[in-house]
């Protein structure tokens, strides 16, 4: 664990500008999904069982809502607005499912700053490898503020 370590920030209301940008790209493997599984208990037949998922009208398995939401979550803990950052809203749809084995491509981007609130709005997108809309919303984040 990394309790004893220090970590640096991410960057605090003052260092965001409208326009800030992040574009990450992840490969959903088998691992991946067993983990989010056996972490949540989550036992949908839709989301592993090819044989199950053949019979609806996805036709194949595909990756739980929640998974692309915590991506998301984690680009926020990570990037935008970094280390510190806090969620304190997040609206998603998810026009089209994703497949397993597919990638997605999740572009966040900084829309608005409120400063009266200590908090930003970004625009959230997610497309598959055919460039289709899977993922799209926003996220309201408090960024994290540097001790006086």
């Amino acid at each position: 664990m990394l309790l004893d370590k220090k970590r640096k920030l991410g960057k605090s209301l003052e260092e965001l500008a409208v326009g800030d940008s992040i574009l990450l790209t992840e490969k959903i493997e088998d691992k991946d999904l067993l983990l989010y599984l056996g972490l949540t208990n989550d036992n949908n037949p839709l989301y592993i069982q090819h044989d199950y998922a053949a019979e609806t009208a996805f036709e194949k398995p595909v990756v739980p809502a929640i998974m692309l939401a915590g991506i998301v979550s984690s680009a926020v803990s990570k990037h935008l607005p970094g280390p510190g950052a806090y969620i304190r809203e997040q609206h998603f749809q998810y026009p089209k499912p994703l497949y397993h084995y597919d990638t997605i491509s999740i572009e966040l981007i900084l829309k608005e700053i409120k400063r009266e609130q200590s908090e930003v709005t970004i625009s959230v997108e997610g497309k598959d490898s055919k460039e289709e809309i899977v993922l799209k919303g926003t996220i309201v984040a408090v960024p994290p503020t540097h001790p006086l």
